[in-house]
């Protein structure tokens, strides 16, 4: 079984890196085509963690209810 939190902070670090790709395309080469893809990437990617965690501690919820 996928651990979502597990998951959810890879894509939270990726976001983080990605982010850190379009700050550096941003600063040596100006608002190119890179700059907009990476943020696109890093959004995706922080969105997706951001609900992946969430999801981990709605289960984690439940499982406790549920005892």
């Amino acid at each position: 079984m996928r651990k979502p939190l597990t998951h959810g902070i890879f894509y939270l670090l990726l976001g983080a890196a990605f982010t850190y790709f379009a700050v550096n395309s941003v600063n040596t080469n100006g608002w190119g085509f890179f700059a907009y893809l990476f943020i696109l990437f890093a959004t995706y990617d922080i969105g997706a963690g951001i609900r992946l965690i969430a999801l981990h501690f709605k289960i984690k919820r439940y499982m406790n209810e549920k005892k």
